[in-house]
């Protein structure tokens, strides 16, 4: 099932989950970039960027905790493996951010979503944490993106795309039902990948991470009354 649009509009236009989608694609040409100087530069900026387990825990086991190591948990998140790793993380980005930025405002938002990558990384790192395997990739702070969304409009319509062999057809289901089949997918995966690790792979647990913290920022949100009321939202 893939997700193409939802009926869910906003109040203003989504500026910072634009932003962010741009981000992404600048960082991504810049790697295209060092691929046509070699696959050597590529790799070595990978390893530079991206989270390596093994580094970052051996730089706070030496009390290094403000350090480039540390930054990689930012870094890494602008970093894209491939073209189908980019483009899929930018959709599910485009479709359920710009709600979950109008719920939690601009800066807000920002805030939240650059956290929840953090939180993402660290549940990777938590599960493996004398890896030296990069991990890299916007999509656990877009699984933090994905909860929130979840827990504020669970019965959001989301048009999707559902292949059955070689035809296809497009359905219009809850997002309760779209979220939630996609972080089934990300237990039953997360849990059948536990074990050594002999090459790179999908950083689950990273999905997982995320998710739950992006359900759970959303779940005090609306607790606590915190939104801004849709009264005083501007429109854009």
């Amino acid at each position: 099932m893939i997700p193409l649009r939802d009926a869910n509009p906003t109040r203003r236009r989504a500026i910072v989950t634009l932003a962010l989608v741009v981000a992404c694609g600048v960082a991504f040409g810049w790697e295209l970039g060092l691929l046509a100087r070699g696959e050597a530069a590529f790799e070595a900026a990978i390893t530079a960027w991206g989270v390596v387990p093994g580094r970052l825990t051996a730089a706070w086991g030496r009390g290094e905790f403000v350090s480039g190591e540390s930054l990689t948990l930012l870094s890494s998140q602008f970093l894209h493996a491939g073209w189908l790793h980019l483009l899929g993380n930018l959709l599910y980005l485009w479709i359920f951010g710009n709600n979950v930025e109008d719920r939690f405002g601009r800066i807000g938002f920002l805030l939240f979503y650059l956290t929840g990558g953090v939180v993402a990384g660290l549940a990777q790192v938590a599960i493996d944490p004398t890896s030296t395997i990069p991990t890299i990739g916007a999509s656990g702070a877009i699984a933090a993106t994905l909860g929130a969304y979840l827990v504020l409009h669970p019965g959001a319509r989301v048009t999707s795309l559902i292949f059955l062999g070689f035809f296809y057809q497009l359905v219009h289901v809850p997002a309760i039902i779209v979220l939630g089949l996609w972080f089934l997918l990300q237990l039953v995966e997360g849990v059948g990948s536990l074990g050594p690790v002999e090459g790179g792979g999908v950083a689950f647990f990273a999905h997982i991470g995320g998710f739950a913290f992006g359900a759970l920022v959303a779940a005090m949100v609306r607790l606590l009354g915190s939104a801004r009321p849709a009264s005083r939202m501007g429109v854009g």
